[in-house]
């Protein structure tokens, strides 16, 4: 099963649905779904794939009060905290977070490591816990960035290259792995109340900011 957003969520669909070793059993899109990326929802629709067209993870096979249960769940910028008893539904519900976690979890990790001047960025697959990108980490890739000249929409760009690298070549692996705790001695966390402290680096590109 898919949760989330935009290019990556379909690209991750569109991978268990080619699998030989998986069955997608169906998304549910972030909505609203942001006009700025591509419709998880609308792809559903065009694939015959169930959707919770509402996008809300209580109404998925009936919700907490049915008997359900689903071998691997896949997450990607899904907006809401999980509970327990959706994340103990699943064998593995994993999550795939763009930074190199503990640094820079909760949002706008991408606008945040470029307003910090950080040289590397990276992309985390996780273990979903109910606190915010603080599972066991199962792999990780790191890549460069430039924050001298490169938009927040140029390493989003770069950055869904290797996340989706880093799912595709993971998750045949996945019943060997075992996740490792993260270091909480270098947890990093922005919330969306800490958007107002980004300045120029709070949209896409410096232009978007300034004209805000």
């Amino acid at each position: 099963m898919v949760l989330g957003k935009g290019e990556l969520a379909i690209r991750a669909a569109e991978w268990f649905t080619d699998s030989t070793d998986f069955e997608l059993l169906g998304v549910i899109p972030q909505k609203p779904e942001p006009e700025w990326a591509p419709s998880l929802g609308e792809w559903a629709e065009r694939n015959g794939v169930d959707c919770v067209n509402s996008g809300r993870y209580q109404e998925f096979c009936g919700g907490e009060g049915d008997e359900w249960s689903v071998d691997v769940g896949c997450v990607f910028a899904y907006m809401s905290i999980l509970p327990e008893w959706f994340i103990a539904r699943f064998g593995r519900l994993l999550n795939l977070h763009q930074s190199a976690l503990p640094k820079y979890r909760g949002v706008g990790s991408i606008n945040w490591a470029l307003k910090n001047g950080e040289s590397v960025h990276g992309a985390t697959l996780h273990e979903l816990t109910p606190e915010v990108d603080a599972g066991p980490v199962l792999a990780q890739v790191t890549y460069s960035i430039y924050p001298e000249f490169d938009e927040v929409e140029d390493v989003y760009a770069r950055g869904i290259e290797y996340s989706f690298a880093l799912f595709e070549q993971t998750m045949p692996l996945l019943d060997r792995l075992r996740g490792v705790p993260q270091d909480e001695s270098r947890a990093t966390y922005f919330s969306e109340a800490d958007r107002a402290r980004l300045g120029e680096r709070r949209t896409f590109t410096k232009a978007r900011s300034a004209v805000r």
